[in-house]
């Protein structure tokens, strides 16, 4: 085969490379000669991620539950890929952290979507069984999708509601002892810490205390408003920021609502969620009032924050019964 232009001029810039890190190119040659071709599977190493689901008892539907949650965890790492781009990039400019969190509303979009895989997708009948083997985790539990929070917005939004007056201004570590979500894992019946809690703060506090801090300057309401001062014009972000404030505090908890509400109400007692948690209070977000840009929403829009949602799906629900 006769070498083209195209070829020698790849050649010639391979050679420029390894020349310049002081290697042989011929031994990477070599190598090339005697690699295998890359498989799909091996690429993606699909053996190793199809033997990650471990159940704990014979219930199949189990499988479902670890799934669908391990499934959730890659789109939160897929939002997390793109919350440190916006939060890193430099000259950041409105295009680029437009785009950015259009991905990140379209994965929200579609872990909503899928969500009612965990509303009817598995039998309750098993659902109340295998769940007690699960004790105390829950997916209360899950680091990724408290970092997004942080990412988004200034970190006293992320203070309960009955405390955010009072900490305005105060350092993060002191804000932190206030976080919403505290308030949504304690036992029910003494309001002390659930054990869910308590092995959630030992693994992640520190590093939720370090982002924070980290991102003070550089989370997306921070970011955002930098924007507007320049005179850029930030209608298009204003709505995706809207759109993503939406998905994480009201469409993504009240599909949990939603599943919640399915298998663990029951009247006159709800049963407990995996863990303790307080699910009756910490998911609906008109008790929440977690809104990560209110500066975008007028005072009605807040005050009614999420009801319409619940209302809606307490009505579907009560068709179904």
């Amino acid at each position: 085969m006769e070498l083209n232009s195209a070829i020698k001029e790849k050649l010639e810039r391979l050679q420029e490379k390894y020349e310049a890190m002081g290697q042989d190119m011929a031994s990477y040659l070599d190598g090339l000669l005697y690699a295998d071709f890359l498989t799909y599977w091996d690429y993606i190493h699909l053996d190793t991620l199809l033997s990650l689901q471990s159940p704990k008892t014979p219930f199949p539907d189990e499988e479902i539950f670890i799934m669908y949650h391990q499934i959730t965890e890659l789109y939160f790492k897929l939002s997390l890929h793109e919350c440190k781009q916006i939060s890193t990039a430099e000259n950041l400019s409105v295009k680029f952290f437009t785009q950015r969190l259009k991905r990140i509303n379209s994965y929200f979009q579609a872990l909503t979507n899928s969500f009612e895989i965990m509303v009817d997708g598995m039998e309750r009948e098993q659902f109340l069984k295998f769940r007690m083997s699960l004790l105390p985790a829950s997916g209360f539990q899950s680091g990724q999708y408290r970092m997004i929070e942080i990412y988004a917005c200034d970190f006293i939004q992320l203070v309960d509601k009955a405390h955010r007056t009072e900490l305005q201004g105060a350092p993060i570590a002191a804000q932190f002892e206030q976080i919403y979500w505290k308030y949504g894992a304690t036992e029910l019946s003494s309001g002390k810490q659930t054990l869910t809690l308590k092995q959630f703060i030992q693994k992640y506090a520190s590093q939720f205390l370090s982002l924070a801090e980290q991102v003070q300057n550089t989370n997306f309401s921070a970011l955002y408003h930098q924007l507007k001062e320049r005179g850029e014009d930030i209608r298009e972000l204003t709505e995706e920021l809207k759109k993503f404030d939406l998905f994480v505090n009201v469409d993504w908890p009240l599909a949990h609502y939603k599943s919640a509400v399915r298998y663990l109400e029951r009247d006159p007692i709800d049963i407990a969620a995996t863990g303790g948690t307080n699910w009756q209070k910490y998911l609906p977000p008109r008790f929440q009032k977690r809104i990560f840009y209110p500066f975008l929403w007028t005072q009605e829009q807040q005050n009614e924050w999420g009801k319409t949602w619940v209302l809606s799906v307490l009505k579907t629900l009560q068709n179904k019964a």
